[in-house]
């Protein structure tokens, strides 16, 4: 599986699913398993390799921003959760987190934010298939701390100076 099937699998499943994450991991969920085990394998590296991309301070704060704050756990969901919204959103998230001020048309924190188990997608898949767990990727592990420069997730001026627009849009 490439890059650009990967993306169309998460478009694919995020568009059924009508932006709702949990659904959107069944639908994901369902399109794996129409695929041999080897193809869940390579999009379960690509995954992982963009999840762990994403760790990084700047981006953690701006998930505070969007979900008035985020622990450890509410951090990897949220990755998870970018990924789940395509190539243009995670990639322009990543170059500069405070485009997600335009990037995402609407952000309801009770329902957007969160896909746990979008993350959990291919391995259900790949277990389904073929009844063992999924084997290593051969990743690289996630960095110990986030890429990038700590920002202070208590404080406010900082978070708004660093992330004008999407303070402004989501914080005011």
């Amino acid at each position: 599986m490439d890059e650009t099937e990967f993306w169309e699998l998460i478009d694919g499943s995020r568009e059924t699913a009508e932006g709702d994450p949990e659904e959107q991991a069944e639908v994901l969920v369902e399109r794996l398993l129409a695929r041999d085990p080897d193809s869940v394998v390579d999009f379960a590296r690509h995954f992982e390799s963009r999840y762990n991309r994403a760790y990084h301070w700047d981006l953690w704060a701006a998930a505070g921003i969007l979900l008035g704050g985020a622990s450890d756990d509410a951090f990897d969901y949220f990755r998870c959760w970018l990924i789940g919204q395509g190539r243009e959103v995670f990639e322009g998230a990543l170059h500069d987190p405070d485009d997600l001020a335009e990037l995402l048309e609407d952000f309801d924190e009770e329902v957007d934010g969160d896909a746990e188990e979008l993350g959990y997608a291919a391995d259900e898949a790949y277990e389904q298939l073929t009844g063992s767990e999924m084997p290593d990727l051969g990743l690289p592990p996630q960095p110990r701390e986030p890429l990038g420069t700590y920002i202070d997730f208590d404080d406010d001026g900082a978070l708004a100076e660093r992330f004008p627009r999407l303070w402004d849009r989501f914080r005011p």
